[in-house]
């Protein structure tokens, strides 16, 4: 049987690069005007080469990787001097002709499997969809080939899953067969968008494992990612793109450690890093288009928090849950107990599957646990009615990991933001000076106040979602991986502005994550969840430097790292660094 890592058809039998793309300019017709989204971008990608887009949302990333696979629609135009796609002139190939080429000369892996595995049909039918429109392979053989493609993706007890519809899985799982879906034909180009964005950092190492392998094939990959870290790891070249246009090219470890466009420059010092905790991600300035720093780029500090250790709003008992009725049923909590101090950030990380949703879940009420308690501000929580938990529930917030969903569509941001003040008995002109409040708070304001949720960007989104969790004033605040989905720059915003609401606000804040550089840059003290258990938990900064046990090892042996890019620009900005030099 053929490898599962050997080089694509395309990639064996040419020379010639894989994509070839010069002034590529990318619109799309609306009733008055054609708006352009991509300009005048030039892409080479050969093969056995991993080329990475990156820049925020926006910027055009995703429109240049779907126009690489005929997927744009009827309303985008496109325009280029050249656009060879595997020696083919794109421009033009017909519908019928695209077809031929996708799955079996460019794979694509979008960011959200969820959507875009089909529910009704179960892993073996998916894969063998895939397989049959690409290979031609005999029905005996595609279950084989099947197991093999779930195993060279990391997937455990392959043959199992194969049984397995997309929900009975987890995030990482899915991500994975969205994978294997995409190289079954083995394809010579792979295009990857956000590939790791929802995964866990073990499971993210073995994605990149897998993309490392199928790069040393022969393969050639376009990355699309926010986490610059990861692009570090895995790139070859990278293109910063900045409002459809490359701002910065070039080698990725150069781009990435001397960065020359002051856009670069920002987009690197929005990462968490050791040296960024205690001060402000984003810039106090924006970028400038004209090539120029602004003069103040130096890193600001974050208002001071004030503890109360004395004081415990939260406290976690030996908390234990199982679900389902059989004896033998796994635990996805087991013997948990924590507390959480007055103005404190408590960060909780672990793998899928580890327990830490459904710890959150017993802490907001909406799970009992089977054994064990949960007290809020010392008085029972987890054993009290609904009916007498529902006047205390305003004191107790969530800040989801996808705001859209968590938002009803029919509502503005007005009404979404005033729902949470409903249960506090907040009326009248009182109620609309709190959602205002709130929304200067999240430096959104009153001009957002009538928009729906649909007519907002994910940033805008996540910032409306912090608003209502702020709006009653809360004791605590559980945010469930908040800034998971954003890219560098918005997740740069979205952190620093909780840090300010939480020191204003005196919240306690119950920080959930599988990003451990964001973990390690919000939280005060942390605890490590392995299968539903604590194996670790103290102070971050002794969790982060001195980890006990080897599970915490392995996370953080899994946390990719950002090539070191001018110590004095990460500490002082770049005036003070223009100085020095």
């Amino acid at each position: 049987m053929k490898p599962a890592f050997e080089p694509g058809i395309a990639a064996a039998s040419h020379d010639a690069p894989i994509v070839r793309v010069r002034n590529l300019t990318i619109g799309f017709r609306t009733r008055s005007e054609v708006k352009t989204v991509v300009s005048h971008l030039d892409l080479t990608i050969r093969a056995g080469e991993c080329v990475a887009l990156v820049g925020e949302s926006g910027s055009g990333k995703s429109v240049t990787a779907r126009a690489l696979i005929g997927l744009n629609g009827a309303r985008a135009e496109l325009s280029a001097e050249r656009f060879d796609i595997a020696s083919r002139d794109a421009r033009r190939l017909s519908e019928r002709e695209w077809r031929r080429i996708r799955g079996r000369e460019i794979g694509y892996v979008l960011q959200d499997a969820l959507i875009s595995l089909d529910p009704l049909c179960r892993v073996r039918s998916l894969l063998a969809e895939a397989l049959g429109a690409q290979t031609k392979l005999r029905r005996s053989e595609i279950d084989a080939r099947s197991i093999e493609i779930l195993q060279s993706v990391g997937i455990p007890d392959a043959a199992r899953r194969l049984t397995h519809y997309p929900h009975q899985l987890s995030g990482g799982l899915r991500q994975r067969v969205l994978i294997g879906t995409a190289i079954a034909g083995r394809p010579a180009l792979l295009i990857a968008d956000e590939p790791t964005t929802a995964l866990d950092m073990t499971v993210q190492k073995q994605i990149l494992e897998l993309l490392h392998q199928r790069r040393a094939a022969g393969d050639a990959l376009l990355l699309i990612s926010h986490d610059l870290a990861l692009v570090g790891q895995l790139a070859d070249r990278v293109l910063v793109m900045k409002a459809g246009r490359v701002v910065e090219e070039g080698p990725a470890h150069e781009v990435l450690a001397a960065p020359n466009h002051p856009y670069t420059r920002l987009l690197l010092q929005a990462v968490p890093t050791v040296e960024s905790r205690g001060y402000r991600l984003a810039a106090a300035e924006p970028a400038r288009d004209d090539g120029t720093l602004p003069r103040v780029l130096s890193r600001m500090p974050l208002p001071e928090k004030h503890i109360d250790a004395r004081s415990h709003v939260l406290s976690v008992e030996s908390v234990s849950k199982r679900y389902g009725s059989r004896a033998d049923a796994p635990l996805a909590v087991d013997d948990v107990s924590f507390t959480l101090a007055k103005g404190e950030t408590l960060g909780i990380v672990g793998e899928s599957g580890s327990g830490k949703t459904t710890v959150a879940k017993i802490v907001l009420g909406l799970v009992a646990p089977d054994i064990g308690r949960v007290l809020l501000d010392g008085e029972p929580w987890s054993a009290v009615p609904e009916a007498r938990r529902r006047s205390r529930r305003p004191g107790l917030q969530l800040i989801a990991q996808d705001p859209y969903s968590s938002f009803d569509p029919r509502y503005t941001v007005g009404q979404i933001i005033a729902e949470s003040l409903d249960a506090a008995n907040v009326r009248g002109a009182e109620r609309r000076r709190r959602v205002l409040q709130a929304l200067d708070e999240v430096k959104l304001g009153a001009a957002c106040i009538d928009r729906y949720p649909r007519e907002l960007s994910g940033g805008q989104r996540q910032r409306v979602a912090i608003a209502r969790a702020f709006a009653p004033n809360p004791a605590l605040l559980v945010a469930d991986e908040p800034v998971s989905a954003l890219d560098v720059s918005i997740q740069a915003q979205v952190l620093d502005l909780l840090a300010e609401l939480q020191a204003e606000h005196g919240t306690s804040m119950l920080f959930i994550s599988h990003d451990l550089a964001v973990v390690h840059h919000v939280s005060d003290r942390i605890i490590v969840m392995k299968s539903g258990r604590v194996v670790e938990s103290g102070p971050v900064a002794t969790v982060f430097s001195a980890p006990a046990h080897p599970y915490t090892r392995t996370l953080l042996d899994a946390l990719p790292e950002l090539p070191e890019f001018d110590a004095c620009y990460r500490r002082y900005g770049s005036g003070e660094r223009d100085e020095q030099r």
